[in-house]
């Protein structure tokens, strides 16, 4: 079995860093399709709040919920917010929350005394909310998709933002792993590597140090439309990492497939995960 063709309508998402920038433009063209969104963030821009205001003049079912994506406890109480007031725990799960290297965030500057930023909310959030979609799913046997936000960044070295591109790197590798829960679990994990786009995060002094030509810039609603297709198209099964750019469009990544070589390993290696995910399964 796999997820296949997964039409976006009528269904339940849940959208972290919503508040602004392409997680918005992403809630914002799941609703008009008459889905049920979580805007999950830790505040909402201008631009989000008129979003929201509108939805709740219309059938369009948004809500918003305040979300520290380093806090793993707000993760999960994102099931209970869509169960309470959805019915039932999402089926779309996009981590789209991220913050790029600033002074404050800097492997360089080093001003941070206990933990990466970067890697919290980059690396770790991502890697965990879509443990808890697993479970979420798989307890009430719905298929499901968890689409992860990336960067080309994670494609590529950087040397002066390591941080920035190794919690990108991670989630990529993350992906690429996960490429048997579309079949084993009917869940598919997918990631898109979005270039430099015109969004929040890029504030006039990133753009003064990062002087990309705006002509190469990608709109948060060209990306959104990208993930569109990459949730719900058979033709992007789980593990694919799709590239996307101004100056090189949309591609999808190819990668050895490294699985197969390990073909006769598969089930004495899944013999305990196996176990642990059927106990999950309601």
């Amino acid at each position: 079995m796999a997820v296949g063709e997964f039409p976006l309508r009528d269904k339940i998402v849940v959208v972290t860093g919503g508040g602004s920038g392409i997680s918005l433009a992403f809630a914002q063209l799941a609703a008009a399709r008459n889905n049920q969104v979580i805007i999950a963030d830790l505040r909402l821009t201008d631009e989000a709040e008129g979003f929201l205001r509108t939805a709740c003049k219309t059938s369009e079912r948004v809500i918003f919920t305040r979300c520290d994506v380093t806090v793993w406890a707000d993760l999960q109480n994102l099931i209970s917010v869509s169960e309470n007031e959805f019915g039932d725990v999402p089926d779309v799960y996009i981590a789209g929350a991220g913050i790029f290297e600033r002074t404050d965030t800097s492997y360089w500057f080093d001003t941070e005394s206990e933990r990466y930023a970067c890697i919290d909310i980059n690396a770790s959030h991502p890697i965990k909310l879509t443990r808890i979609a697993t479970r979420a799913l798989l307890n009430k046997n719905k298929h499901g998709v968890v689409l992860i936000i990336s960067s080309s960044a994670g494609l590529y070295p950087v040397y002066p933002t390591p941080l920035y591109n190794a919690s990108k790197h991670a989630v990529v590798g993350f992906v690429k792993s996960m490429k048997p829960a579309d079949d084993e679990e009917d869940i598919k994990i997918v990631c898109i590597c979005p270039a430099y786009t015109a969004t929040p995060l890029w504030t006039p002094d990133l753009k003064e140090q990062w002087p990309v030509p705006d002509a190469l810039a990608l709109t948060a609603h060209s990306v959104a439309e990208a993930m569109m297709s990459l949730v719900q198209e058979s033709k992007y099964p789980g593990g694919t990492i799709m590239s996307m750019s101004g100056y090189d469009g949309i591609k999808v990544v190819e990668f050895e497939d490294y699985w197969k070589l390990f073909a006769p390993l598969i089930d004495s290696s899944c013999t305990s995960l196996r176990k642990i995910l059927g106990d999950e399964r309601g």
